[in-house]
């Protein structure tokens, strides 16, 4: 019904930058709140980044600053701009949305992860 693609993983060095994206597509009335967790080695999944439709955004105390999440309503795409990475940002983020399908029925759905290594 619904599909998530994310992109723009990889390794990089402490105090570098990265950009994940993440398109939806599928059959869906709308796209309603959108967000980005993070899961480490060993970790339980955490909550990175949240963006609503009306854009309203909200943050991990410990990204707050460095990183930004934006969504383009019209791609139904959400985006990542990581700044001041530092190692213990590293782990795999998943995008994960909440869409509205025909017959106002509420769907979660997940993307398949993409690997952030910040390392030296």
């Amino acid at each position: 019904q619904v599909q998530l693609v994310e992109s723009g993983g990889g390794l990089v060095q402490p105090g570098g930058s990265l950009r994940l994206s993440c398109a939806a597509s599928g059959r869906m009335l709308s796209v309603d709140d959108m967000a980005w967790y993070r899961q480490a080695p060993g970790k339980e999944r955490e909550l990175v980044a949240t963006a609503t439709s009306s854009g309203i955004t909200n943050y991990a105390d410990s990204v707050k600053g460095r990183f930004t999440c934006s969504r383009d309503n019209a791609q139904n795409t959400l985006y990542l701009q990581m700044n001041s990475l530092k190692p213990e940002d590293t782990a795999v983020y998943y995008c994960s949305i909440i869409a509205t399908l025909r017959g106002n029925y509420k769907y979660q759905t997940w993307g398949q992860g993409t690997q952030v290594t910040v390392s030296s």
